[in-house]
């Protein structure tokens, strides 16, 4: 049957090589699926060529008709040798190319070594795998990397939409102090305007009336004066009386102008000093671009509390084991001083760490710092061992860094002692940090609201 040409391998339904082969009762052989379209239009299963019925409601697959039909269609499948069309059979070691059996036997490969060519093909195909193995490690790893940028995409526009309506909420704040203050100046200087219009319009009445009577006296004199002598002599002493009821007044004193220096003096300085009660200086900004997943931080970004992980780039700078945020600032100069409000529960850590540290697994060295760890105050900068500290309570800590004099400090606030201080040379920068389990925010503490200096204002 393997020699059968492919006209006898095809099916006349479809005038293919046979998929599938069935045999109906007649003997003839039809596909599979093209019998299942016949069934559907003739309701019944008749024979397409003889027309003969079946009894066969699903004809038997006839097994060595598919298998002569397979190899059939993968014999044309296989390339032939162009020089001799013979199968290509073995691999020319030498020229590396397949050949077959006329190509051995040719003056062109004499000498040369061959080797079966599914032998060949399995020695290729496990010299390539392992030549192409560093490319999908490296496909891997880009796809990886891809993943990491899209997430960042991602988290880039929910960072910037969270900035510009915390930068907008910051702006709406001191928008509507400026809006408060100006409408309480305003009204101030509205009252101050109504209050001395209303002087002067009683004082401007009251002087039309007195005007009015003045002129009524005046007027009626002047006619008595241009009067004959004895007329005048007899209207005198009603006269003298007349005149003698309006002496002669003070004068009006000026009235009181809008006090202008009151108002526009030093306006703006007064303002911002206003200002000042309504917002606070914090020494150290978090940055949550190295805030461990399970951190939240506070929306001014000055506090950090302990949370259900959530969904961040695993960028470079972030912690992803130490529950650690680090300030967004680093110091390799002068004397920093910051200061932390802490809370007795689970752990909590603060202190300085180095720009080289390792954020990723476990933090080795490069830090300084003091924590609470099972109930216990500890001074840790590792590879030296932990120490106790003898404290018994911390609420407010101040850490205190000079770097040039290689000393980091540690002050109990409410007690004003010295709680332990590390020395050591330092030679690159160092960030304060904060490491916390605990709901209850870590915060840092605002500076104290101090006066400020007008001629360094330059005011």
């Amino acid at each position: 049957m393997s020699l059968l040409p492919a006209k006898d391998l095809s099916c006349t339904l479809c005038h293919e090589v046979f998929k599938e082969p069935a045999d109906l009762e007649c003997s003839y052989s039809f596909c599979k699926d093209c019998l299942k379209g016949w069934r559907s239009e003739k309701q019944v299963l008749v024979c397409p060529l003889c027309q003969e019925m079946s009894l066969f409601r699903d004809p038997a697959c006839n097994t060595e008709l598919k298998n002569v039909s397979e190899a059939f269609l993968l014999e044309e499948s296989e390339p032939l040798c162009s020089l001799h069309a013979e199968k290509l059979k073995l691999f020319c070691l030498d020229h590396q190319q397949p050949v077959c059996l006329v190509c051995r036997d040719s003056k062109a490969h004499d000498g040369h070594r061959f080797s079966p060519i599914d032998e060949a093909a399995q020695d290729h195909r496990e010299e390539l795998q392992t030549s192409l193995k560093p490319l999908q490690e490296k496909l891997k790893l880009l796809k990886h990397v891809k993943g990491n940028f899209d997430q960042t995409a991602e988290h880039v526009k929910v960072q910037a939409q969270h900035t510009e309506r915390q930068v907008s909420e910051q702006f709406n704040r001191l928008h509507q102090f400026l809006k408060e203050e100006e409408e309480a100046r305003v009204s101030v200087l509205r009252e101050e305007e109504e209050r001395k219009s209303q002087v002067l319009k009683e004082n401007i009445k009251e002087l039309d009336r007195n005007i009015a009577a003045l002129s009524d006296t005046v007027t009626v004199t002047e006619k008595e004066l241009r009067e004959a002598d004895v007329s005048f002599l007899q209207s005198y002493q009603a006269a003298v009386e007349r005149i003698q009821q309006f002496p002669l007044m003070d004068d009006p004193q000026p009235a009181a102008l809008m006090d202008e220096a009151k108002h526009l003096g030093n306006l703006s300085f007064n303002i911002w000093s206003k200002m000042k009660e309504m917002v606070s200086f914090s020494p150290v900004i978090l940055d949550p671009n190295t805030a461990h997943p399970e951190l939240i931080l506070s929306e001014d970004l000055t506090g950090v509390t302990f949370g259900q992980r959530q969904k961040l780039p695993d960028n470079p700078e972030r912690f992803d084991r130490r529950h650690c945020v680090l300030g967004s600032e680093g110091f390799n100069s002068g004397t920093h001083s910051w200061d932390v409000e802490v809370r007795d529960e689970q752990f909590w850590g603060v202190g300085v760490l180095q720009e080289s540290a390792q954020r990723k697994g476990h933090i080795h060295s490069g830090y300084w710092g003091i924590c609470l760890f099972d109930g216990k105050y500890t001074a840790a900068s590792p590879p030296l061992p932990n120490k106790v500290l003898p404290v018994k309570k911390l609420e407010r800590i101040r850490v205190q860094l000079d770097w040039d004099r290689g000393r980091v400090s540690f002050f109990d606030l409410d007690t004003d002692q010295q709680i332990h201080i590390f020395e050591h040379t330092f030679t690159e920068r160092l960030f304060p940090y904060i490491s916390t389990k605990n709901e209850i925010p870590l915060k840092i503490m605002p500076v104290a609201k101090q006066r400020s200096d007008p001629a360094a204002m330059g005011f």
